[in-house]
């Protein structure tokens, strides 16, 4: 592909040179490629501008030049928003060719996306699927590093899903990737907005900052779907200039609301109201914020131009996803039961503690911790919520990366001062989960939080095995 092309959109150049390749990282440097120097968390990849030439990089595109480097220098005033809009030249522009539907919040956004994906699929509709749990094309399964890929790795990711017949492609938006346009370049034809709740405050700084960045998102789509139940959802309703449907559970003057509400251990069922329509609706995932993704995929069906009864329908068979309220086989004779949920969020652990407690016949078991090099206001949060909604806590490691362990911990256990709950501090966290096990009698719930679908903790020197299944499994077997 010519320079030129490459280019389409970015800048100009005289010397159109033939171009092999478009990346980020200098290693990935090779004879013909253009080499795009972006800033990271930790680094800056104009200090290996050098590397990626010696790696056979015959174009850099930066944010300043690098004298005596023998390669076409192009430089931009952003160089992320570059590497975006080149990589999407380099790989044809598939985002012309799909239908995007993006989902933002804080929490509900891969609960959300796999509905819609599912409700699409069932109208005979191909999806590619792009989120925290992974990629998907079909059912094709992907593994992924972050909930939006980096702007190169997207936009192959979405070539491969245009040349595997893809018509629709539902992703996750994170703030991270608006804040630091990975989505440059495409443009939604629905965007929904679940809550906002405290979290990534160690990247934004406030609340105000985390808001205006998912809020770019909607700068960017031709329909909105928002809960308006949600403080900041009410807010960016008013604020948002394109076609809107709300959703409610609460107020009846909105687009699409849920009345009648049945909470069940197993399910929820309601009544999902329009004007001059209304749809019973039943999923098999427990909890209030089930409603709440249901509704959020109902919304986005309706403005893809399904009817409500079809997406009503198509819920009905919906399946739950890994990680999210997930119920994990335990032996008959233990007469107890094992979840596991990837809520790390202060938010996030009220909602699927509410909703366990209100089915919880004996005691409720919470095993979670916090994050380390992430926003540490939210750890005593976490602590007291789990402590005003558990019977036992037992507090533990969750991702410590580069902090120690012990100090995180402690963290979270202030939060837990005063109240009556047992609080059990176990810093491993596969002997934290057999403290649990252990611990718990008939009709206890044992409900492990923060890890989710992720088969890995972070510790200070990198990423070690741990599958929560493998742990119960090996507990049980033992």
């Amino acid at each position: 592909m010519k320079l030129s092309r490459v280019l389409s959109g970015v800048a100009e150049t005289e010397r159109d040179i033939d171009v092999t390749n478009v990346c980020y990282n200098s290693r990935f440097a090779c004879p013909g490629s253009v080499f795009v120097a972006v800033k990271g968390y930790t680094t800056d990849g104009h200090k290996f501008i050098g590397k990626a030439v010696e790696n056979g990089a015959s174009v850099v595109i930066a944010e300043h030049e690098t004298p005596g480097i023998d390669a076409v220098q192009i430089i931009v005033d952003n160089s992320r928003r570059a590497l975006a809009l080149t990589s999407a030249n380099f790989f044809g522009n598939p985002e012309r060719e799909m239908n995007f539907i993006g989902v933002t919040g804080t929490n509900g956004k891969t609960t959300s996306t796999t509905l819609i994906k599912q409700i699409l699929e069932k109208a005979g509709h191909k999806c590619g699927l792009i989120g925290t749990n992974g990629n998907m094309i079909g059912d094709r399964l992907i593994d992924t590093e972050r909930t939006t890929p980096e702007s190169r790795d997207l936009y192959e990711l979405l070539y491969e899903m245009k040349k595997d017949g893809c018509d629709y492609v539902v992703m996750e938006v994170s703030s991270h990737s608006l804040v630091l346009d990975r989505v440059a370049g495409i443009h939604f034809k629905t965007a929904v907005f679940t809550n906002l709740t405290q979290d990534h405050l160690d990247f934004h700084g406030d609340m105000e900052s985390y808001f205006e960045a998912k809020k770019l998102l909607f700068s960017r789509c031709d329909k909105a779907v928002i809960n308006v139940d949600d403080p900041y959802g009410k807010r960016l309703a008013e604020e948002v200039k394109c076609e809107k449907l709300t959703v409610s559970a609460k107020v009846d003057h909105a687009d699409l609301v849920a009345k009648n509400i049945l909470l069940k251990p197993s399910e929820v069922r309601f009544e999902a109201v329009m004007t001059g329509k209304i749809n019973r609706v039943s999923l098999k995932i427990p909890g209030m914020f089930s409603v709440y993704n249901a509704l959020s995929a109902l919304g986005a069906s309706l403005c893809s131009g399904l009817t409500l009864s079809d997406t009503a329908d198509s819920l009905a068979s919906a399946h739950g996803v890994k990680g999210r309220a997930e119920v994990v086989p335990v032996p008959e004779d233990r007469g107890f039961t094992v979840l596991i949920d990837y809520a790390h969020s202060p938010d996030g652990m009220e909602n699927i503690l509410r909703t366990v407690k209100g089915f919880t016949k004996g005691r409720l078991i919470s095993v979670f911790g916090a994050g380390g090099n992430r926003d540490k206001t939210k750890r005593p949060k976490m602590g007291k919520i789990g402590s005003d909604f558990s019977d036992i806590c037992v507090i533990t490691s969750d991702n410590p990366r580069k902090e120690e362990p012990m100090s995180i911990i402690a963290e979270v256990a202030a939060g837990t001062a005063g109240k009556k709950c047992k609080v059990m501090i176990v810093e491993d966290r596969r002997k934290a989960i057999r403290k649990a096990l252990s611990t718990a009698k008939k009709d206890d719930v044992v409900l492990l939080l923060g890890k989710g679908h992720e088969t890995y903790q972070e510790i200070a020197t990198g990423k070690i095995h741990l599958d929560e299944r493998e742990e119960i499994a090996a507990y049980f077997s033992e």
